[in-house]
């Protein structure tokens, strides 16, 4: 380490000598170049002699001499320190080894400069690494655009919001105009957009030109406009599927209250009735809050990594009581070295009850239900990189034109019945917006008089 030091420090040196010698020469000829003139013109017209006049201007070429050396090499020194700009500002001396006084004095100042230089330059990048580190922290996506209108970077928000879907989003025609509007006023432009895909977002884009280059900062309002619809869609839903059970339940108590009220055995019949009406308004309700909930959170997919086999076995083994009631089994087949997929293990479950639920309900009595898991790649019809879930039931199948509509909120395919085995119409309506979610596939197939497969696929993580 010592030897690498010194033969550093040597080779400095030398490329010091180097630059010097060239500098003295020029100052030795600039200095000794008037006095061997003067000389010269004193002897040649004899107003000095020979001798004397050659020992002047040998002490002359020595002081030029001497004087070009030093100042040659204070000037290589100087030129050394003005590159130092580029250089570390620890490796700049403290004192300048200047010969020259006036020199010296030069020297200093410009090593005072560089270090002034450097310490402005490393606040700079110091103010600079934390505007960066506070626009890489900030909560909302935020996007640098060239004049372009390529993107030159984005924040880990922008990055985990948008993913792949970048692209689809600044060529949404709303957005295109707000670029173009900010950049013909120079001006900060607000605007409303609304993406409809993988799943319906409405964003606020914000759109900030500075200098030649445009900031786009995405606020996503999907989350509001969800519960403000929730709340419009709760009281029109639930007015619209509790009125019949309402009036029900008061046809009933005004029975009970009038020609009903010493009849016992009417009584308990109608109580009965009552009570069953009651629970189905009790599940209409619970459904509709948990697709409420479920559709505020879409656009937000899972990041939790599950493990679907143990999920899958837990629910097969929570609905035994409805396959003993209807004496029907379940079998289920689920590879052990399954892939791995983000998911919400809660939802999911919802999700795989409703399906097990229908096939139960919906499938033939002493029959037999399938759950089978498998990688995405053993059917063509999903992209590979995911794992499929299909329940399948040996029911009466379900028509084709009804198929299209089936996750609607309240279609029934048939309505009596549908109530009659207690029914919301919600439960598919609910698988579809998990499927929605998780970025995942949802897919009937259906034959009438053998039964019905609900198909889902779910992306494993890229």
């Amino acid at each position: 380490m010592a030897e690498a030091g010194l033969t550093t420090k040597t080779l400095n040196d030398k490329a010091l000598s180097d630059k010097a010698w060239p500098a003295a020469l020029a100052f030795f000829m600039a200095l000794g170049a008037l006095p061997t003139i003067i000389f010269g013109l004193l002897v040649a017209f004899h107003e000095l002699a020979l001798l004397p006049g050659l020992i002047s201007w040998g002490i002359c070429l020595t002081v030029a001499l001497g004087f070009g050396i030093l100042l040659g090499r204070d000037m290589a020194v100087m030129a050394q320190l003005v590159r130092s700009l580029r250089m570390s500002p620890d490796e700049l001396p403290r004192t300048t080894n200047l010969a020259v006084p006036g020199m010296r004095l030069l020297g200093q100042e410009a090593i005072n400069l560089v270090r002034a230089e450097r310490l402005n330059q490393a606040r700079a990048n110091d103010r600079s690494a934390a505007d960066h580190a506070l626009l890489e922290r900030l909560p909302d996506p935020l996007l640098r655009l060239n004049a372009s209108g390529a993107v030159i970077w984005r924040n880990a928000s922008a990055i985990a919001t948008f993913g792949l879907e970048t692209a689809a989003l600044l060529r949404h025609p709303d957005l295109r105009a707000a670029l173009t509007n900010a950049a013909d006023t120079g001006s900060p432009v607000r605007q409303s957009i609304t993406l409809t895909v993988p799943v319906p977002r409405n964003l606020d884009a914000t759109v900030i030109p500075v200098g030649g280059l445009v900031y786009l900062l995405i606020t996503d309002r999907t989350r509001e406009r969800n519960i403000e619809k929730m709340r419009a869609d709760f009281v029109a839903n639930s007015s619209h599927e509790l009125r019949t059970p309402l009036a029900s339940l008061i046809g009933f108590i005004e029975t009970l209250r009038g020609p009903a009220a010493d009849d016992v055995e009417a009584q308990q019949r109608f109580l009965g009735i009552m009570a069953e009406q009651a629970h189905r308004m009790q599940r209409v309700i619970e459904d509709l809050l948990s697709l409420s909930r479920i559709e505020i959170n879409e656009h937000q997919p899972p990041e939790t990594i599950l493990f679907l086999p143990p999920l899958l076995e837990r629910i097969t083994a929570g609905m035994e009581p409805m396959l003993k009631t209807n004496n029907t089994r379940i079998e289920l087949s689920v590879p052990p070295d399954l892939p791995r997929v983000p998911g919400d293990a809660d939802q999911l479950t919802q999700v795989f009850t409703n399906l097990l639920d229908n096939a139960i309900k919906y499938g033939k009595r002493g029959g037999s239900i399938k759950v089978n898991a498998a990688p995405a790649s053993t059917d063509d019809r999903f992209a590979a990189n995911g794992v499929l879930v299909s329940v399948t039931d040996d029911g009466v199948g379900i028509a084709r034109e009804h198929i299209p509509r089936l996750t609607e909120r309240f279609y029934r395919v048939d309505k009596g019945r549908s109530r009659a085995i207690g029914g919301t119409g919600l439960g598919l309506a609910i698988v579809k917006h998990v499927v929605n979610r998780h970025r995942g596939r949802l897919l009937i197939d259906s034959v009438e008089g053998q039964g019905t497969t609900f198909t889902i696929w779910l992306p494993s993580r890229a």
